[in-house]
C-alpha cells in the first residue's frame, strides 16, 4: 500500500493546485473523498466495473483521480471550471467511459447505480457497480426508497460507499436534520455494513473486497490533511489566497 499513499499525495497536491488556479471552493469535500476514490480506482476496480459518483460536489477529486489514471490530461486539467470544458464543478456524462452520469440533484447518484446493477444482474453482465455517496445525502427521500430497493433485491453487484465528513453546506449533518446515527439507521435494513477509517487505504480495500452487495461507511474528516480547513464548514465554500495554498502544499509534502 505504501504506492498507494504516495499516489494519493501527489494527486492532492494536484487537486489544490487545480482548485487554487481556478479560485474554486469546495475543498473540503472533495479531500474527505479522495482517499477512498484513489483506493477504489487503483487497487479495487477491474476493467468491467463502473464507478457512479453521486456525491457530486467532490467533482474535483473525481477529475484528479482520472487524471492520476492517465485518462485525462494535464491540458485537460487546466479547463477545470473553464468556459466550455468537460470539467465543470459537476460531473457531466457522455464523453468519457469513466463518467457514465451526471450527478445532478445530490441523492440521485444511488437509485442511478441500483438500475444499472439490476440491469447487469438480469444480462448476466460480469462487473461491479461502486457507488460513492456523502452523508447529507441521506435527507433525501430518494435514497431510501433506493435502499429498500437495494435490501429487497440483495443486488450482490453494487457497493455503496458513504462520505461520513458530518458535515454540509449548512452545519453539521446533526443540526440539520439529525443524522448522526446513520449507520444504525441503514443497518436495520439487515444489509451487510462495515465501518472503517476513510483515509487509510489498507482499511478501504480490505473493506471493499470483503462487502459485495452492501455499504462501506468511510468515517473521514472535511479538509483531510490540511489543518485550518479540517471540520470546517467554510470549506466546503472558500477558495485558498496564496497563503493557504502555500501552507496546504507544504502539509500534504508531511502526510
Amino acid at each position: 500500500m505504501d504506492n498507494i499513499t504516495d499516489k494519493i499525495r501527489i494527486a492532492k497536491k494536484r487537486l489544490l493546485q487545480m482548485h487554487f488556479e481556478k479560485k474554486m471552493g469546495h475543498i473540503g469535500g472533495n479531500l474527505s473523498a479522495l482517499d477512498a476514490m484513489m483506493t477504489l480506482h487503483h487497487e479495487v476496480m477491474q476493467t468491467e466495473d463502473k464507478f457512479i459518483l453521486s456525491k457530486g460536489h467532490s467533482a474535483g477529486a473525481l477529475y484528479i483521480t482520472l487524471w492520476s489514471l492517465g485518462r485525462l490530461t494535464e491540458e485537460d486539467l487546466k479547463t477545470f471550471h473553464g468556459e466550455g470544458t468537460k470539467l465543470p464543478g459537476h460531473p457531466v456524462p457522455g464523453w468519457l467511459s469513466e463518467i457514465p452520469v451526471a450527478t445532478g440533484s445530490l441523492g440521485h447518484g444511488f437509485p442511478v447505480a441500483l438500475g444499472i446493477a439490476l440491469g447487469w444482474r438480469l444480462s448476466h453482465k460480469p462487473g461491479h457497480i461502486y457507488c460513492l455517496m456523502s452523508d447529507g445525502e441521506w435527507q433525501e427521500g430518494s435514497n431510501w426508497e433506493a435502499l429498500i430497493f437495494f435490501a429487497h433485491h440483495r443486488l450482490p453487484n453494487l457497493t455503496v460507499l458513504v462520505d461520513c465528513n458530518r458535515l454540509q453546506g449548512f452545519g453539521t449533518t446533526q443540526e440539520v436534520a439529525s443524522m448522526s446515527q446513520l449507520q444504525e439507521k441503514l443497518a436495520a435494513f439487515n444489509l451487510k455494513i462495515i465501518s472503517v477509517e476513510g483515509h487509510a487505504p489498507s482499511q478501504i480495500k480490505k473493506a471493499l473486497d470483503n462487502t459485495k452487495g452492501g455499504i462501506v461507511m468511510l468515517n473521514t474528516v472535511k479538509g483531510a490533511g490540511i489543518s485550518f480547513m479540517e471540520n470546517r464548514m467554510e470549506w466546503h465554500y472558500l477558495p485558498m489566497n496564496q497563503a493557504q495554498y502555500d501552507q496546504a502544499l507544504m502539509e500534504v509534502e508531511k502526510i
